[in-house]
Order: C-alpha cells, then sequence, then structure tokens
C-alpha cells in the first residue's frame, strides 16, 4: 500500500495495488428459498384461522340481515294488510306495488335491498301452503338446500301453523 500527500491535499490519499475481491451483495438462492419456505408455513397457519373468522363473519351478517327484513316484511303486512307476494318479492319492501300503492308506506328498509353474504338473493315466498306468513332464506355458501356450518340454510320458516310474527 502506498500513500501519496500531494501539498494541496488536506488528507492524504491511500492506493491499492493489486486485485481485490468485488463485494458481493443480494441474497443467495438457498436464502431466497429458505425465507419463502418460511413465509408458506406461516401462511398455511394463518389462512385456515382468517378464512374461518370469515365463514362465521358471513354467518352472522345473513342472520343480521334475514332479521332485517323480517322487520321490513312486519311493517308492510301492518300497513296493507298482508306480506308481499312471491311474484312482488322482497322489492316490495323498496318500492311500493300498484295493487297496494296507497296502503303503502315504505320503503321499509333503511338502505337498499341486500343480497346474502355470498353475493345471491335470499329466496322469499309467501304464501306458502300449510304455513301462515312467509319463508325468507339463504341457501349459504354452497348455494344448496341443507349443509352444516357456514352451508347450513340460513333465514326464516316459521312452524306449521305459527304466525310469521313470532
Amino acid at each position: 500500500m502506498q500513500t501519496f500527500h500531494e501539498p494541496s491535499a488536506a488528507f492524504p490519499v491511500t492506493f491499492r495495488s493489486g486485485r481485490s475481491r468485488p463485494s458481493s451483495t443480494g441474497f443467495t438462492l438457498v436464502e431466497v428459498m429458505v425465507v419463502l419456505v418460511i413465509l408458506v408455513l406461516i401462511a398455511g397457519l394463518v389462512a385456515p384461522r382468517i378464512m374461518g373468522q370469515v365463514d362465521q363473519a358471513n354467518v352472522r351478517a345473513a342472520e343480521v340481515q334475514v332479521k332485517s327484513l323480517r322487520s321490513g316484511l312486519q311493517a308492510f303486512r301492518l300497513d296493507v294488510g298482508r306480506y308481499p307476494t312471491t311474484t312482488e318479492g322482497l322489492a316490495a319492501l323498496m318500492s311500493p306495488p300498484q295493487e297496494v300503492a296507497d296502503y303503502w308506506r315504505g320503503p321499509y328498509l333503511d338502505d337498499e335491498l341486500p343480497a346474502a353474504p355470498w353475493r345471491t338473493p335470499y329466496r322469499y315466498e309467501s304464501p306458502v301452503e300449510n304455513l301462515q306468513g312467509f319463508v325468507l332464506y339463504s341457501l349459504g355458501a354452497d348455494q344448496a338446500e341443507g349443509g352444516e356450518g357456514d352451508n347450513a340454510d340460513i333465514g326464516y320458516v316459521p312452524e306449521q301453523g305459527q304466525p310469521a310474527t313470532s
């Protein structure tokens, strides 16, 4: 190593002779793969818990929406004297059917007509054979009748002979 001083320089300048190894920067392939494996393992542990929470939240949201729709249907019945027909559907809660427009005092919901958390419309039927009132439900996440957990049907079906006000 040689040190040279220039008369006007306040600091000495050092020159190195010979070849030196370039400094290595970045990550090796092994390091990147180890990090990826760790991230996949963490995601594998966390994702099922998060998905379980989402499923439970969807079921709870559907239950709350069914209660809200039931309240709207009850208010419709008090004003009009009957529940909306299957043909009129839940849309009758937001805009009056022509034949009952004089008695309709809605809208009977605060916001727009909700869809089930699975982005499907709620099913509504009225009148229903052997039942008083109406049937209101969502088929759940699997969109098939029956099921358990988030695949279970969520809604309101009055017991045979029971009024829909219970």
